[in-house]
């Protein structure tokens, strides 16, 4: 995308932020605010997976433990949510670094697989930890703001999505930006350039791990009800298509895909069970007519090309 027509989605964007609850209903605004929190999880997973190559099924457990631990602070410390957001996604950043450190030289399907597993661990840990985290039932936890308001929970996660966006549109075009994508080009070049490769991709799993907490916090206490759901691989899989039929390893592509997938899923929620097969052959022919996504549709106008 080129910086003209990034000035002009980015415009775009923010008006349709702030505009969208002047002509959305209560249940549109909740699907925008469900929207919101699969542009932070998609973009901040596609930081990791499209600019250096390393793909993780951690990404929901990051959110996952950024929400258990802001809402346990709110329930047993009585932590305000605001202070146990910044608590939560901490700690999603100190567990994206010690696995980071402890996966990040495997890459390839190992990374994958070790990910894959350690998801699933904290997940059924969460699931069976009833006298902690109360299990299926999950935890009742206050709202993101001492007044229950829908449209102030929207203007604050836009805002808050609005500045990560900023950020990693910033640290994509920055030094570390371009030591990522020299990394997932040709590691053994990179490294003769004398890049780090393995403290560059580390650096980029925190980032990402850190930005899924946050998401994952936020969430939780717009919903006041954290579930293992929110660990499940079927969130980690949403996120991850969401990201390919946008556009791997491009700025707008998570974006675009992420409202894209929630407001069709909403749409065909209606035919129960079948909105799920409708989902999945969506999203089969997005990739195999648009391979690169959505967003090399941009590139190649009226063009459908199978491959």
């Amino acid at each position: 995308m080129t910086h003209r027509w990034t000035q002009v989605f980015s415009v775009v964007l923010f008006f349709l932020c702030v505009g969208f609850p002047f002509v959305a209903g209560e249940y549109w605004l909740h699907t925008g605010i469900l929207c919101l929190f699969y542009v932070m999880m998609a973009s901040s997973w596609n930081l990791l997976a499209g600019y250096t190559g390393q793909v993780s099924f951690a990404h929901a457990a990051f959110a996952g433990m950024g929400a258990y631990v802001s809402g346990l602070a709110a329930i047993h410390f009585h932590v305000p949510p605001l202070l146990g957001v910044f608590l939560g996604t901490a700690v999603a950043a100190v567990l994206g670094l010690l696995l980071g450190i402890l996966c990040i030289r495997m890459g390839g399907i190992y990374l994958s697989l070790t990910t894959l597993a350690f998801s699933e661990m904290l997940r059924i840990i969460v699931d069976n930890e009833y006298e902690l985290t109360r299990g299926t039932m999950g935890l009742s936890v206050p709202f993101l703001l001492p007044a229950y308001s829908k449209t102030a929970a929207y203007f604050l996660m836009a805002a808050v999505t609005l500045v990560l966006l900023y950020a990693i549109h910033r640290l994509v075009r920055s030094d570390l930006g371009t030591a990522f994508r020299a990394v997932q080009n040709d590691e053994t070049a990179a490294a003769s350039l004398g890049l780090h490769v393995v403290r560059i991709r580390v650096v980029a799993f925190v980032i990402s791990s850190t930005i899924a907490g946050l998401a994952g916090a936020l969430y939780g206490h717009y919903h006041q009800l954290i579930t293992p759901e929110i660990l499940s691989l079927n969130l980690m899989f949403q996120v991850l298509a969401m990201t390919v039929i946008g556009g791997l390893g491009t700025f707008a592509g998570p974006i675009i895909g992420a409202v894209f997938l929630q407001f069709l899923s909403e749409y065909i929620r209606i035919y129960g069970q079948i909105h799920v097969l409708v989902f999945g052959l969506v999203a089969l022919a997005v990739c195999r007519f648009a391979p690169e996504g959505l967003m090399g549709l941009r590139r190649r106008p009226g063009r459908l090309s199978p491959s």
